[in-house]
């Protein structure tokens, strides 16, 4: 009744759903319950953790911060408001492998020892992945960056976590630059390292993999920053895609 009373007369639809006008009336005066009160506030919380997390976390990872920030709370509760508030996140899908490893190819030595400096182009370059959020959902991301200048040389996009994306990513670096030497660093969080899915490579390239697996992007070397920054820049986005 009271999300219709604009555009129907109370004691309509009091008499249409056999109740009384008066009981309405005194419906709306009540306080809310302590129930109620208490849903509010905790969702008026869910709402700031899932904005702040800018739509990627679910009920668990929500539930956690919950506990983490003191508020004792049951997991179907916070499930409950998430749901009547039309609040859900973001499904982290794994990479999937569409490659065959070779079976010769060997792990490859950590040669950068987070040491992420070059003193010119196409000494070392640096590739990793992650996922761009936007307004319709998210695209995953492989870059191929030059440490000389934090210059990207080769990316590519994808709905899908495909292992060609890192692949797509190294082509196109190669296209662009034909370098004749260089070190290919990735992470071993990445989801491929592409000198054991590929036939070996470049005659002067060295391959080497982060040995503690500790993220480059955690490292400072924030890829998606650079790209959205060089999509803004014809010049530099002409440069990227050769």
């Amino acid at each position: 009744m009271k999300a219709n009373q604009a555009a129907w007369p109370i004691a309509t639809m009091a008499r249409l759903l056999e109740v009384s006008a008066s009981g309405f009336y005194a419906w709306l005066e009540r306080a809310p319950s302590k129930r109620a009160c208490s849903d509010a506030d905790l969702l008026a919380r869910i709402r700031a953790i899932h904005a702040e997390s800018r739509g990627t976390y679910g009920m668990p990872r929500i539930h956690a911060e919950l506990v983490e920030q003191g508020i004792h709370v049951g997991r179907k509760r916070v499930a409950r408001l998430m749901r009547l508030a039309g609040l859900c996140g973001v499904s982290r899908r794994r990479w999937i492998s569409t490659a065959r490893r070779r079976p010769d190819a060997r792990p490859a030595p950590d040669l950068v020892q987070r040491h992420f400096s070059a003193d010119a182009p196409n000494r070392l370059w640096v590739a990793d992945a992650t996922y761009v959020p936007t307004a319709e959902g998210f695209l995953y991301l492989a870059v191929v960056l030059d440490v000389f200048g934090r210059r990207i040389v080769g990316w590519a996009m994808s709905d899908h976590l495909y292992t060609e994306l890192m692949l797509r990513a190294l082509d196109m670096a190669l296209v662009q630059r034909r370098p004749a030497g260089v070190i290919h660093h990735s992470d071993q969080g990445c989801p491929i390292h592409v000198h054991c899915l590929r036939p070996p490579l470049p005659r002067g390239w060295r391959a080497s993999v982060d040995g503690d697996g500790g993220g480059l992007l955690r490292q400072g070397l924030r890829f998606t920053l650079h790209l959205l920054a060089a999509i803004g820049n014809d010049v530099g986005m002409a440069t990227s895609a050769g």
